[in-house]
């Protein structure tokens, strides 16, 4: 960084660097920059070496927050890259790739130095570092521009207006980090930011009008999915055997430029970082997008990228009926599902499914309607480690990481409301169980076991502390035993309800649970007389009645394939009467009355952990605690 840098050690004693950090103004049409900014740098792409990078700049970026009071170079510094993005557009259409080269390079300066600034000062003393500026000896102070807010709606018109080609792919990834880099005060705030200069910027004026635009330029830089493009040598040719100036130029800085271009791509990284991020912009556009539409609602307005993803539409849809939501706009679907069902193995992409799913009717319709919804599914299970799963169904999956769930959750965490949402999360399912995998029932079945035995336990417990002598104050501690009973009978009935509307909507569909219910049966019987269970156990002893009466006429020692015959024939014979019918379970996810409360350390902490050639050192995180990160 700074002209002839090619390494992070050389940083520090950089002269270019030295003089734009030090006790002298430069004007900004000081030939100085265009030396400045003709640097041969790797972008970083890992944590690791993002890291190196900041502690190289830091003491750089101290001197300049100390000396830029009165040189104001570091405002000279936007100014000239703000200068470069109104000719971007041009730039990318005439393939002017040195010019778009030391562009980038002048925004990659500015991100560098504004993460430390950020880390180092609050809004308002940032906001001061846009302002100083040089001013001649006797001369009247002239009204300053905003170059904060000229810089952030101009970062957001160069994600939307500049086409993503090979040559402007690494100034649109620099753009959207910048972006978030600038957001990122959340993270040394423990409490929610809901205002600010920063959020101002984003929410009004000319970001507010392209916020339709980016929504969609960020949705589609995920959706494509484009690997860094692959280095190039021959990007400018000698137009003689002498060359030239401009070719003596460009020759120097030629292999730089494309490591540049390609984020340190193929040829300059080791294999396993480019697998760790084979998809920087991608990535770093979900992540901006998670980051810009979990902002909290202003005073006045709602978060306008809330909005835009809540709204918009697939490209087919033709109706002449207009949007009720500002911001909205049109999005192909099929590339958008397809884009979601391969990147489901990382976080930010459940997560925006999630958002999608429960925000956008449109996207939830269109989800439903598809015939191959299993592909929001990953391929070969090897994360499933307590059995091999090869063919299994979407839901038999769900039903299997829900139990898993709450069974962890039962020995290790303790969370009411993760149980009961994951237990309403079966009930909503349990009448539409088709075809369960003979281990999802198995599952069900163990899950009723364990409740049972720890029902027992507790029951024990109970009894034995009537027995007991009295506590301290006369009193015992039957009380507490007694709650643990209730909430421990209440999640038994629930397994029970989940069970009986399984067998009572689709009993001939599912020969593996009755087989599994058959093989446990015993565990049922303790609650077949107790009085908040009896009229449930009418449907499971009927069912349980049923086909024991069948295997036994069938004849003894049979084999499991002769079982599972006689089952379904029974089920098919089952007069249907015989079952008592009961409302059909359904419960409403509601989501908590300031869910930005939950969604926003989460998905800060997904841009810290994810996000590309991006590192904060732990050391004064103040939004969520390490160990959850």
């Amino acid at each position: 960084m700074g002209a002839n840098t090619s390494q992070i050690g050389d940083l520090s004693e950089n002269q270019s660097l030295r003089a734009l950090v030090g006790t002298e103004a430069i004007s900004e049409n000081d030939p100085f920059w265009n030396q400045l900014i003709s640097f041969t740098f790797t972008s970083p792409t890992n944590s690791g070496d993002s890291k190196l990078l900041e502690e190289a700049v830091t003491p750089l970026a101290k001197i300049l927050i100390e000396n830029n009071p009165r040189t104001g170079n570091f405002g000279a510094l936007v100014r000239v890259f703000l200068g470069r993005t109104r000719e971007l557009k041009i730039s990318t259409e005439c393939q002017d790739q040195l010019f778009i080269w030391q562009a980038h390079n002048t925004l990659f300066m500015i991100r560098c130095l504004l993460k430390v600034f950020i880390r180092e000062m609050n809004e308002e003393e940032l906001c001061q570092q846009f302002e100083y500026q040089q001013r001649a000896p006797g001369s009247c102070e002239a009204e300053s521009e905003d170059l904060l807010k000229e810089m952030i709606c101009n970062l957001v018109h160069l994600i939307v207006e500049v086409p993503l080609l090979d040559i402007t792919y690494s100034i649109l990834f620099e753009a959207v980090t910048t972006l978030l880099v600038l957001l990122s005060y959340q993270l040394f705030h423990k409490e929610i930011l809901r205002d600010g200069h920063i959020y101002k910027y984003l929410m009004q004026g000319r970001c507010l009008e392209l916020t339709s635009r980016l929504v969609k330029t960020l949705l589609y830089n995920f959706i494509r999915q484009e690997k860094c493009p692959p280095p190039v040598t021959h990007i400018f040719e000698p137009q003689s055997e002498g060359g030239g100036l401009l070719y003596g130029l460009a020759s120097g800085v030629a292999s730089g430029l494309w490591n540049v271009f390609t984020l340190g791509g193929a040829g300059s990284r080791t294999g396993s970082d480019q697998e760790q991020h084979p998809l920087p912009l991608s990535t770093q556009s979900l992540l901006l997008l998670l980051v810009l539409s979990n902002l909290t609602d202003g005073p006045d307005q709602p978060n306008p990228y809330r909005q835009a993803i809540m709204s918009f539409k697939n490209t087919q849809d033709t109706s002449s009926i207009p949007s009720p939501h500002p911001h909205t706009f049109q999005i192909n679907f099929n590339s958008l599902y397809t884009a979601l069902c391969d990147q489901q193995r990382s976080d930010p992409a459940t997560l925006l499914l999630y958002t999608l799913l429960h925000q956008n009717a449109n996207v939830r319709t269109y989800v439903l309607s598809r015939t191959d919804v299993e592909n929001l599914m990953l391929k070969n299970i090897t994360w499933y480690t307590e059995r091999s799963l090869t063919e299994i169904s979407l839901g038999s999956l769900l039903i299997l990481v829900v139990i898993r769930t709450i069974q962890f959750n039962m020995t290790r965490t303790r969370d009411k409301y993760l149980h009961t949402n994951c237990l309403a999360a079966l009930a909503n399912m349990s009448a539409q169980f088709r075809c369960l995998h003979q281990y999802a029932a198995q599952r069900i079945i163990s899950l009723f076991a364990l409740l049972s035995k720890k029902h027992n336990k507790v029951l024990e417990q109970a009894t034995q502390s009537l027995r007991g002598p009295l506590g301290s104050g006369g009193s015992t501690t039957l009380p507490d035993y007694a709650q643990d009973l209730n909430v421990i009978e209440e999640v038994i009935r629930m397994m029970l309800e989940i069970i009986n509307s399984c067998l009572s909507n689709s009993l001939h569909h599912n020969p593996n649970l009755v087989y599994a219910l058959l093989y446990k049966r015993e565990l049922f019987e303790q609650f077949r007389s107790h009085p908040s269970f009896q009229d449930i156990m009418q449907n499971l002893d009927t069912v349980i009645g049923f086909f024991s009466s069948r295997l036994e006429q069938a004849g003894s020692d049979l084999s499991v394939e002769r079982v599972q015959e006689v089952i379904k024939k029974g089920a098919v014979a089952l007069p249907k009467d015989r079952l008592k019918k009961f409302p059909e379970l359904k419960f409403k996810y509601v989501e908590e009355d300031q869910p930005e409360d939950f969604f926003i350390p989460y998905v800060w902490s997904l841009v810290f952990n994810t996000g590309v050639g991006l590192h904060w050192s732990p050391q004064g995180i103040e939004l969520f605690s390490m160990d959850s990160s």
